[in-house]
């Protein structure tokens, strides 16, 4: 299943503040959320799916990190 996406450019960051433009217009976000190393210029892309996509994501992670059998580990604080 296709989900939809969206072309992002980080127009400027300037202190704590990024400005990023979608489609013409523009949002101010928390330059912390932006990934590490985007910068003036870079582009992103931002891919919307809905939770069951996640669920079934983290439900697949879970099953493979079960699977395993990690060693089992003590330690002192």
């Amino acid at each position: 299943m296709s989900h939809p996406s969206f072309r992002i450019t980080v127009d400027s960051v300037d202190g704590d503040t990024a400005v990023l433009e979608i489609n013409g217009a523009t949002l101010d976000v928390p330059a912390s959320a932006l990934p590490e190393g985007a910068a003036e210029g870079s582009v992103l892309t931002l891919a919307l799916g809905d939770s069951a996509d996640v669920t079934d994501d983290a439900e697949a992670r879970l099953k493979r990190l079960k699977k395993k059998n990690p060693p089992k580990m003590s330690f002192d604080l």
